[in-house]
């Protein structure tokens, strides 16, 4: 009966984990905020782009250079939004459904953040280039208060991933480059969650699951170019992530006293998702650049949790392949002053029926703009700005502490995510030398 419970805890803790970064700007737990000069154009021609400053999305981008470059920026990110109780019920054990109860209003829970992101390329001759990146594409803060109607679902929550990427790359011919990279990939997830017990009138006990681990994946594309158009992909494996931590669960009491534990070396594996990136970049005029780019996210890749001994368990996650298509612009005002905007848009991977607080994501649009201002011969600042409007979206998965227990209480969750965007405030440096 201990390791039951353990498990569903375990469960419980580690869903919470893995959401609502959607409304931080990208989709479900993803951050694409990787280069403030890719953020004023709403990420439009990244894949199609050369230098350090896109070799996240696409190795190939620094074959054939002829400089070394580094480029180094950081986004703020200061989400906003509600979400809202719209009559979530709870039936505790020997009870009826009765009002979750709680604030049933959690405005801004997802906490501000900087996202730092840098790279460098170093060419090799004529054709050859090496380059590093180092990213952090899944990282937020949630942060509900101890009274939210949502605490059952999701309390306090961070992850943190470092992701590092060595890439070689080589100029083919005259109008091809290609490129390859490793992805190594360290996560952290720190995460806690209120657990009923057994009256309403008794405080809520605790759970709380700490985890981290290095995982690896791998990222190739191509480049094909001529005065007039370049155009680029890349695909970006799917990184299977494995993390051993310790879960805590306190302040049960009466029958439910028995599930106060402290358990180390729980294992858990998740997915993220693989990316398709097709994009092209076209000189209308010496001075005038259109961009585009396609993303096809394999976010059915997270389709469960699952957690090893002595939990061996497992949760449904059901998200559902996505897309994002964008579009923008360069315009050089002078040799030193480049202008740029652009508009994306991004469906999101959760399903109608099945999206709980932890994540409440929705489709969104996301508008951008930038310049970049080349200092001197060497040096140049990219300042990107972007607003981005989600959709509400209802938060309707009915879930249940303690299932297939006698104290099983379900949770019939009726609420919305209303009012929500973010303000996304990015400036970066590259340095040739």
């Amino acid at each position: 009966m201990l390791y039951r419970k353990a498990s569903l805890a375990a469960v419980s803790a580690l869903t919470s984990a893995f959401g609502f970064a959607a409304t931080a700007h990208a989709q479900a737990f993803y951050l694409q905020e990787q280069s403030a000069r890719a953020s004023g154009r709403a990420f439009s021609g990244e894949v199609a782009d050369t230098g350090a400053a896109s070799l996240w999305w696409n190795p190939a981008s620094i074959a054939g250079m002829t400089d070394a470059e580094v480029v180094a920026s950081a986004s703020v990110i200061l989400p906003r939004g509600e979400v809202v109780d719209t009559g979530t019920l709870i039936r505790r054990p020997g009870g009826t459904f009765a009002p979750i109860g709680g604030d049933s209003v959690s405005r801004n829970p997802i906490n501000n953040g900087v996202l730092p992101s840098g790279a460098v390329a170093i060419p090799l001759g004529d054709r050859v280039a090496v380059g590093l990146a180092v990213t952090s594409p899944y990282s937020f803060t949630t942060d509900y208060s101890e009274t939210s109607w949502a605490r059952y679902s999701a309390d306090k929550t961070k992850l943190r991933t470092i992701d590092i990427q060595p890439s070689l790359a080589v100029a083919v011919t005259d109008w091809l480059r290609v490129g390859a990279a490793a992805n190594v990939e360290y996560t952290d997830a720190s995460l806690s969650n209120a657990l009923p017990n057994v009256l309403a009138t008794l405080p809520d006990g605790r759970q709380e699951l700490k985890g981290n681990g290095w995982d690896l994946g791998w990222t190739a594309g191509f480049q094909m170019h001529n005065d007039f158009v370049t155009v680029g992909f890349s695909y970006k494996s799917a990184i299977k992530h494995n993390l051993k931590g310790d879960l805590t669960v306190s302040g049960l009491v009466g029958p439910f006293a028995t599930s106060n534990m402290a358990l180390s070396d729980i294992e858990a594996n998740f997915y993220t998702p693989a990316q398709q990136i097709l994009g092209a970049r076209f000189n209308l005029t010496d001075r005038f650049t259109l961009n585009t780019q396609v993303v096809h996210y394999n976010w059915s890749k997270f389709d469960a949790i699952r957690l090893g001994a002595p939990v061996n368990a497992a949760i449904p996650e059901n998200y559902r392949d996505t897309w994002s298509i964008a579009g923008g612009f360069d315009y050089a005002v002078s040799p030193s002053l480049t202008l740029r905007a652009g508009v994306q848009r991004t469906q999101t991977p959760t399903r109608d029926g099945e999206r709980d607080a932890r994540v409440p994501d929705s489709n969104r649009w996301n508008f951008g703009t930038g310049a970049s201002y080349q200092v001197t011969k060497h040096f140049g600042l990219d300042l990107g700005a972007n607003y981005v409007d989600f959709t509400d979206a209802s938060i309707d998965r009915v879930t249940a502490a303690y299932p297939g227990t006698a104290a099983q209480t379900p949770i019939l969750t009726s609420g919305e995510l209303r009012n929500a965007k973010a303000f996304v405030l990015s400036l970066g440096g590259h340095f040739g030398f």
